[in-house]
């Protein structure tokens, strides 16, 4: 176990910065390629300009490096089924792909199948009913005598924004028929109406090789926009960890009534999967429920969780990847770890990218992971997306941490920065 790997990890988040530094960071590590990466990423190995998504050219790009192990960030090329690519190709097959299956990756694929896996395995999720153009009509019936709120979901991947929660009949049945008319694309052409759960969020990750699964730190992101969760969904505004009334109890009964049976109901479906899986749950009433399932990392939940995580990340992959999870332990820094992420001004809804990002050279006591940054032709790191920094700080305390991030979210500057100055708020 001691050969060193060449790695190349696909994907140009915070997600990904934070893996990449995570990677980067282990002796086991011999060189890392980071595709297609973004402005903070390239201090951690070198990024190629490929897209995740186009698998002829991470093969071609595989081969003439000697990438000895893939590692997937994002959800959308374990959709599209890039462990099968690797799967189907003798020359290919030998290079250990850290991520699940395509019939693995459907559990964030479809929200509809997702449910129904949860049905059969006795898995505890809010009850809900799946509707498609044909059955439109049925749909708005069920709606106008739903209780309220009631949540809609489409069915596919639409980058974190295809959750709805309407308050009033009328915007539920119009908000129904604009994602059944095109709204999200392919994506809304089948909607999941559920009923809606009032509770506490929070986010639990295992990575499994499909047999054994080790859980990693727990988190909290924030969702919405504005301060004490109000405005429209985002990718996600900032994130804690550990999480306070995550206690043993509630561990106990996340393990028994929730991952196992995930685990289980995978390998008696015979679906294959070596990676990560993320539960975002929710807590009722001291019982936790499924809200979804996702099939890699969360974001930003990944900029607390691999700060919190003292094992080698190459060699976890490793174990992972020859199914000899079972063999390792999972130690955990028991700080408090808290991000701040600094939007561009009007995110979620239409932003300029290009602004000059300045003040890293201010930064004292807290990481900072990239996720939506360039560099541009005169050599300057600017905003090329919505969520732009991360500020990850580690304290005794969330209220020590959440200081040090919100102090360091002060230096770094941009035209237009936002950021929730809330996080962590409610856990105190």
């Amino acid at each position: 176990m001691s050969q060193q790997k060449r790695i190349l990890l696909l994907g140009s988040g915070g997600r990904e910065h934070a893996i990449a530094w995570k990677l980067s960071g282990s002796s086991r590590c011999e060189k890392l390629f980071i595709a297609p990466g973004n402005a903070g990423t390239s201090a951690c190995g070198e990024n190629v300009a490929i897209n995740p998504n186009d698998f002829p050219a991470v093969e071609k790009f595989v081969l003439e490096n000697r990438i000895d192990m893939v590692v997937v960030g994002p959800e959308e090329p374990l959709v599209r089924g890039i462990w099968d690519y690797f799967q189907e190709k003798e020359h290919l097959k030998v290079i250990p792909v850290i991520g699940p299956s395509k019939a693995g990756a459907v559990m964030e694929g479809s929200k509809a199948w997702s449910k129904l896996f949860m049905q059969r395995h006795d898995i505890p999720t809010a009850s809900y009913r799946e509707f498609t153009t044909d059955t439109l009509r049925e749909g708005i019936s069920y709606l106008k005598q739903h209780t309220l709120p009631v949540v809609l979901k489409a069915d596919g991947l639409a980058a974190g924004k295809g959750v709805i929660i309407c308050k009033s009949h009328k915007e539920a049945v119009k908000e129904f028929q604009e994602m059944l008319g095109g709204k999200f694309g392919d994506s809304g052409s089948r909607v999941v109406v559920e009923e809606f759960l009032t509770g506490i969020e929070f986010s639990v990750f295992v990575l499994t090789d499909g047999k054994n699964y080790k859980i990693l730190p727990e988190a909290k992101d924030y969702k919405r926009i504005g301060e004490k969760d109000k405005g429209p969904n985002t990718g996600g505004m900032g994130a804690v960890s550990p999480v306070p009334f995550v206690d043993e109890v509630m561990w106990q009964k996340v393990e028994e009534r929730i991952i196992r049976p995930t685990i289980s109901g995978l390998r008696k479906e015979k679906i294959i999967y070596n990676g990560f899986i993320f539960f975002g749950l929710i807590e009722v009433n001291g019982e936790p429920f499924v809200i979804e399932y996702n099939c890699r990392m969360g974001d930003p939940e990944t900029e607390v969780v691999m700060p919190r995580l003292k094992n080698d990340l190459v060699t976890l992959f490793e174990n992972c990847a020859k199914g000899t999870l079972g063999r390792v332990k999972i130690r955990t820094d028991k700080r408090t770890a808290t991000t701040v992420f600094l939007v561009s001004g009007g995110y979620p809804g239409d932003y300029q990218k290009g602004k000059v990002i300045s003040g890293f050279d201010q930064v004292k006591g807290s990481m900072v992971f990239h996720a939506g940054t360039a560099v541009n032709a005169a050599g300057e790191t600017v905003t090329s997306g919505g969520r732009v920094i991360a500020v990850t700080s580690f304290g005794k305390d969330i209220t020590s941490a959440i200081r040090k991030s919100k102090r360091n979210a002060k230096v770094i500057d941009f035209e237009g920065k936002y950021y929730r100055r809330d996080i962590g708020k409610d856990l105190l």
